[in-house]
């Protein structure tokens, strides 16, 4: 675990990124006060942040996810033929 001034994290904000990155924590610092801590993902997190934004939505009940257990809609009958309906645009275009 290593401790960084604020200030020279701004400066060096990458290297301290990079050993983020492989599994060190990191504390931040002001005036030899730990004011923030930077760790590594939780194993559970999402690799993508479009991922962790929908399941934070979730957890916070912003959103709600699909029941993919109920049972599917049954396919939808046409209307009316397309003959029929191509008949109709046909009319409707010789009236203009």
């Amino acid at each position: 675990m290593r401790s960084v001034g604020i200030r020279i994290l701004k400066n060096r904000l990458s290297e301290y990124i990079r050993l983020v990155a492989s599994g060190e924590t990191v504390l931040v610092t002001d005036r030899d006060r730990v004011v923030a801590e930077l760790t590594p993902p939780s194993p559970g997190r999402a690799a993508w942040v479009g991922d962790a934004l929908l399941a934070e939505a979730v957890r916070k009940g912003w959103l709600t996810p699909p029941n993919l257990t109920e049972t599917p809609l049954p396919p939808r009958r046409p209307l009316t033929s397309l003959k029929k309906l191509l008949g109709e645009l046909d009319r409707d275009r010789g009236e203009r």
